[in-house]
């Protein structure tokens, strides 16, 4: 086994040439503000460099403030900080694109983003909420614009130097190469849910083909039954050389070639989730051969409701 750092540190260039994105990220998914203020505090200062937020998350402020804290402390430099946030699915409409871009940097407290996506495929009824629904109960979407006529406005931020890249969220193949083969700026970074029991092989295939960086959330299965972190593969690899699952699984995604997202709020489980090192080919093999459940935790895809969090949230 190679030396973590090695692993944990590696970063893949993006295919517009503007940056390198940290393989390993931090998802700040986190429903209380003031623990989303911790562990984004911590880990910075773990080692942490890459961080995935969103508008949806309703906590980009606190995330903000975590990070302006430790700059001010002269501990991390922004510019040795990759951070990434997501357009939501009400404000989708070309007009609507730049103002909602510019309230999530205001929340961030930066003069920049490196990486604006947009968070799902899907789009809303224009307007401040954010899951509107119909007397029924039913989710109400926006059939006026397409995810290529939002694409458009997001390539302008691009243009103005607001980001320095721009990607999709929860797309399929199909509507990654529609977007691709439209986009004037190509989509630099593509997340996606996926793990053992979701490989997205023939998306990873696209993605490395095209230069495009694949994303993985939910790379440690975000704690849902069947838990990876239990499958008996997994827990004998780990085992074998002395890691946990966890970590065992986020090498797994790295050393494939994609960048995995995971969240925790515990420092004991930030601290584990970085201390990450390269796994035998064997391993990788077995895990990759080995391990036949297909499930799919998040349901985003198909409906552009957001599966780990609870409506109204």
């Amino acid at each position: 086994m190679s030396d973590a750092d090695g692993l944990r540190y590696s970063k893949i260039p993006l295919n517009n040439r503007s940056d390198e994105i940290p393989a390993l990220g931090f998802g700040t998914l986190i429903p209380d503000p003031t623990a989303t203020k911790e562990a984004v505090r911590i880990s910075l200062e773990v080692g942490f460099r890459q961080f995935d937020c969103a508008e949806r998350y309703r906590n980009e402020e606190q995330v903000g403030e975590a990070m302006r804290a430790v700059f001010k402390e002269g501990k991390v430099k922004r510019k040795d900080i990759f951070v990434g946030t997501k357009l939501w699915n009400n404000n989708h409409r070309p007009e609507r694109v730049r103002p909602a871009f510019e309230a999530s940097l205001r929340r961030l407290q930066l003069d920049y983003v490196d990486l604006y996506s947009t968070h799902t495929p899907f789009a809303f009824k224009p307007g401040d909420e954010q899951d509107p629904r119909d007397k029924n109960g039913n989710v109400i979407y926006d059939d006026a614009v397409t995810l290529t006529n939002t694409w458009k406005a997001l390539e302008s931020l691009v243009d103005e130097g607001r980001c320095k890249a721009i990607g999709l969220s929860n797309v399929s193949l199909v509507q990654l190469k529609e977007v691709f083969e439209i986009a004037r700026i190509k989509p630099a970074v593509v997340q996606v849910e996926s793990h053992p029991y979701l490989p997205e092989w023939d998306l990873l295939d696209y993605c490395k083909r095209n230069g495009i960086v694949m994303q993985a959330f939910a790379a440690l299965g975000h704690g849902i039954e069947p838990k990876l972190t239990d499958d008996p593969v997994i827990t004998v690899i780990a085992k074998r050389v002395s890691k946990t699952p966890a970590q065992v699984l986020l090498a797994w995604a790295m050393q494939r070639g994609t960048a995995p997202l995971t969240t925790a709020t515990s420092i004991r489980h930030i601290e584990e989730n970085f201390d990450v090192a390269a796994l035998p080919g064997d391993a990788i093999e077995e895990i990759t051969k080995g391990i036949s459940t297909r499930v799919r935790l998040n349901s985003v895809v198909n409906t552009g409701i957001p599966g780990f969090i609870p409506r109204g949230k």
